[in-house]
């Protein structure tokens, strides 16, 4: 089964803090493990560093005391028995495992071992012979960018993009620990913003007893986080920037604060009862402004607002061009229209059935449209008819002249009409079209171009749905005519949608 990076997961870096002792890193990860029980909603994964050193050291700086990490790598280095003791452990504590490596050679021992994640740390971030070996391994990649510019990260994402890897990217400070004013957490932001279905992290190494920044993190968005962990012993201090397991407890819950407040970011909240009792009280209530015989359609002309609205009354909020309400029986004048007494009908979601049927025949035809335009809708009839009746328009651009995308559905008919003004001309980009130029019919395939010149009547159908590119002289409202007067004298043909493409 293919490995995956989870929601919410929550890393603990031991790094070198097991200090070389195989003993001190089995109670890391048990004492750790301990507090992660207390909180079952996360998923834990413990993190080791691999390091081959008899490679990754030069040999001629091996045993340096002035060169820092040279005498601390040395100082705790593990055997690969001691490493797969540890992993061991994490598996015993139902925990994940994972490690950063180095060098390619320790990539090989990840393998071996079956890990759920390859981290790369921010020193190796471009490396590129070792990340040209980290992808050869059919683990998810979990990156951390401190230091990297924006190049970088643009270089790295494509990398790994075009090998087809899953992987996630991690705001890091490399500074440890790293002071407040450094924390720079708007990163975040600018990540998920350049980076739109990139998963964003947060590896921290803020002062451990700081509850905030979490918090903080996972508001703006962050999925995956870091921290350093170890216990403090007699024998083994701890350093400034790696967590306590009570300092864990405390972070842990602040998390979990921060994911109950913070609640859904994929839709809308879920519907809140009380919520829609308290606003639907403060709602105008619609009632008659006149005697309603029964059977009679209700307009706008019949009926007023008023508050306070009524026990089952149907509110202003629910009356528009898409509500469709017959009288059940008679209604006198400022009595409230209820659904005691109303037939209702709300046509608003066959707006979106259009709006998704043309986003598919889009898609199908491969044509681009540009973001940010309107949908408008033609319902001739009325939006119950629009799969019968209708028209889809884009307007590109409207200036001295005007481009137009129209999408005809499968088997919808637009109806007659001609303009006074406009010159149009058609060029078929996808499908066929039965076209209807004052009378005479002829069928158009993708790459036909045709005129249609001012006071021609035309009408058109598809039997599988077209898209027909439309150029023409300034479009005018005012300049459309239809044969069939009752479209002409119809106010609620049109519908525009603006936020239709997502």
């Amino acid at each position: 089964m293919a490995k995956s990076i989870p929601d919410d997961l929550f890393v603990f870096e031991i790094a070198n803090n097991h200090m070389g002792d195989v003993n001190h890193g089995k109670r890391i990860i048990r004492d750790f493990s301990a507090v992660a029980k207390e909180f079952p909603n996360f998923t834990i994964a413990f993190k080791l560093q691999y390091r081959d050193l008899d490679t990754f050291i030069h040999p001629r700086s091996s045993g340096r005391e002035d060169v820092p990490y040279i005498k601390r790598f040395e100082e705790t280095r593990l055997t690969r028995a001691d490493f797969d003791a540890l992993i061991a452990e994490m598996r015993a504590n139902d925990v994940l495992a994972m490690a950063t490596p180095f060098d390619e050679r320790s990539v090989d021992v990840i393998e071996e071992q079956n890990l759920d994640f390859i981290k790369v740390a921010s020193c190796s971030f471009n490396d590129w012979p070792l990340l040209e070996r980290i992808v050869l391994a059919d683990l998810p990649i979990i990156a951390s960018t401190a230091g990297a510019t924006l190049e970088d990260i643009d270089r790295v994402i494509s990398f790994f993009k075009h090998r087809q890897k899953e992987f996630a990217i991690m705001h890091c400070v490399g500074e440890y620990p790293t002071p407040e004013e450094r924390l720079h957490l708007n990163q975040i932001d600018l990540l998920k913003t350049r980076y739109p279905g990139v998963r964003i992290g947060f590896s921290t190494h803020e002062d451990p007893a700081d509850t905030d920044v979490v918090k903080i993190a996972m508001a703006k968005g962050a999925q995956i986080f870091e921290r350093h962990v170890g216990v403090p012993t007699d024998e083994f201090a701890l350093n400034a920037y790696s967590s306590r397991p009570e300092e864990i407890r405390d972070w842990l819950a602040a998390a979990t604060f921060a994911k109950t407040v913070n609640g859904k970011s994929d839709g809308r909240s879920p519907e809140n009862k009380i919520e829609q009792a308290s606003l639907r009280s403060l709602r105008r209530g619609v009632f008659a402004s006149r005697d309603i015989a029964a059977g009679e359609v209700i307009t706008s002309d019949s009926v007023f607002f008023a508050f306070p609205p009524e026990e089952g009354q149907i509110t202003a909020n629910e009356f528009s061009k898409y509500s469709n309400f017959i009288a059940s029986k008679s209604i006198s004048q400022q009595s409230a229209i209820s659904l005691a007494n109303v037939q209702y009908d709300d046509v608003r979601a066959l707006v979106w059935d259009a709006a998704e049927a043309v986003k598919r025949l889009l898609s199908e035809s491969q044509i681009s449209v540009p973001g940010g335009v309107d949908l408008e809708l033609s319902h001739h009839y009325g939006m119950d008819r629009f799969f019968e009746v209708g028209l889809t328009m884009i307007t590109v651009v409207n200036r001295e002249y005007c481009k137009k995308i129209l999408v005809s559905l499968p088997n919808q008919i637009h109806p007659e009409q001609y303009h006074k003004q406009k010159e149009e001309t058609f060029h078929v980009l996808y499908g066929e079209v039965e076209l209807t130029l004052n009378g005479k019919t002829q069928t158009f395939s993708a790459g036909d171009v045709i005129n249609v010149e001012p006071e021609v009547r035309h009408t058109f159908i598809s039997k599988t749905g077209v898209v027909i590119e439309e150029i023409s002289s300034t479009h005018h409202k005012e300049d459309s005519f239809y044969t069939d007067e009752s479209i002409n004298q119809n106010p609620n043909r049109k519908t525009l949608l603006t936020y239709w493409m997502g």
